[in-house]
């Protein structure tokens, strides 16, 4: 929850542990059997990540971050954009906080990119869109264990425009320093094959940078992942597939699935 100058954790103990030395050891876990990205492989500039619970989503989303290690040393801030699930808003929202918390620590925010933010007709600031928000707060943890000491710029997303995201993408771009990270997972409870094939066809569209391609199955995240999408194209970025699975082939049953996707947008 968001109490004075730091946004404090909302889901610490549900969708992943706690107790600091039980969470390291769980992210520390997963990033090592997370499949290593080739040597020589291009940096990411932007990852899309998902953001269930650690048992679920965890190992997928390993595998992006591990695509980060290479680089870890020369990214100084991330911006972060993930949906509001639980307050409805036009546009996109910043916190009002100064600092994202979570058991392993303070993650401060970035106040010349949450300036630039603002200055955008499509953002504001809003801090009931980030008190209880989980697509944001379960991608700190990686983030902290992997890159250490970073900025970051949280945007929760409403009903916006692709190109209204792309223009807060854009403004917020940067260079090497700079990720952008969408967090989304894909489809939800439906059984196994039909997850797996909205998933496939949300893949494919998610590759061909088609960003009209994807609907209301899609992605939870959907409207953030259009924009980086329509952002992507117009940089000349193109998408790689690094992991694509369910809660069926992680930790759950296969009768009512959320699909997983992690991707990669490089050069």
């Amino acid at each position: 929850m968001e109490t004075g100058r730091v946004r404090w954790p909302a889901v610490a103990g549900s969708f992943y542990p706690e107790d600091p030395k039980d969470l390291e050891r769980s992210v520390r876990e997963q990033l090592a059997a997370a499949r290593q990205p080739p040597e020589g492989a291009p940096p990411p500039k932007a990852l899309i990540v998902p953001h269930a619970g650690y048992v679920y989503s965890g190992p997928v989303a390993a595998t992006a971050y591990a695509a980060l290690l290479p680089i870890r040393d020369r990214i100084e801030r991330v911006v972060l954009l993930g949906p509001s699930h639980h307050v409805p808003l036009r546009g996109l929202a910043v916190p009002d906080a100064e600092a994202f918390a979570t058991p392993l620590g303070v993650v401060e925010l970035d106040p010349d990119g949450i300036a630039r933010a603002l200055a955008l007709r499509e953002v504001r600031r809003l801090g009931s869109a980030h008190q209880w928000e989980h697509s944001l707060e379960v991608q700190l943890p990686f983030l902290q264990l992997v890159l250490g000491t970073f900025r970051l710029v949280p945007l929760a997303v409403g009903d916006a425009r692709d190109d209204e995201v792309a223009e807060v993408l854009d403004a917020l771009w940067g260079g090497s320093e700079t990720l952008i990270l969408v967090s989304s997972d894909l489809s939800h409870y439906h059984d196994y094959a039909t997850a797996r094939r909205l998933d496939n066809a949300t893949s494919r569209a998610i590759l061909a940078l088609r960003p009209a391609a994807l609907g209301p199955e899609s992605a939870c995240g959907r409207v953030a992942v259009r924009g980086l999408l329509v952002a992507a194209r117009r940089r000349g970025l193109h998408a790689e597939l690094l992991d694509l699975r369910s809660s069926g082939d992680t930790a759950g049953p296969r009768d009512r699935v959320v699909g997983y996707g992690a991707y990669a947008f490089v050069q």
